[in-house]
C-alpha cells in the first residue's frame, strides 16, 4: 500500500508500507486521512496521531527514509538523515518518492496522510 505524505506548500512524498510491523501499518491506514502540525527533532519530523497503538516489533535504530510509529508519544515519524530514535520505534515503511522535501520542513507546518488512489 502507498501512502501520500502531503506537506503543505512543499509537495507530496510517497511512503510504501512494508512488512516490518504490519498490524501497526494497517491500523494507521484505517484512520486515514489525518492532518496535523509537524514537530521537528534533529533529522526527523514527527506528529502525534489521534489514537494510541501498542508496540509490535520495535527497533532501536533507524535508516534514512524509514517511517515509524513511536509508541510513547503516539507519533508518526519520518527519519530523513542520520539521527536515531530517542527510544525504540516500530518501522512501518520507507519513503520511495519526494524524499528531498523533508530537510526543508519547518516546525508547525501542516502535514496530511492519505492512501494513494491507484491509477
Amino acid at each position: 500500500m502507498i501512502i501520500e505524505i502531503d506537506i503543505r506548500d512543499k509537495g507530496i512524498a510517497l511512503l510504501e508500507l512494508d512488512g516490518r510491523n504490519p498490524k501497526i501499518a494497517e491500523q494507521i491506514a484505517t484512520h486515514l486521512p489525518i492532518t496535523s502540525k509537524i514537530n521537528a527533532w534533529q533529522d526527523e519530523i514527527y506528529f502525534e496521531l489521534p489514537f494510541q497503538l501498542s508496540d509490535e516489533n520495535v527497533s532501536s535504530h533507524a535508516q534514512k527514509g524509514d517511517v515509524s510509529y513511536w509508541t510513547p508519544g503516539s507519533a508518526f515519524c519520518v527519519f530523513f538523515g542520520e539521527s536515531q530514535p530517542i527510544s525504540p520505534v516500530n518501522h512501518i515503511g520507507k519513503i520511495i518518492s519526494g524524499f528531498d522535501q523533508f530537510p526543508l520542513v519547518k516546525e508547525g507546518e501542516l502535514i496530511t496522510l492519505r492512501i494513494k488512489e491507484q491509477g
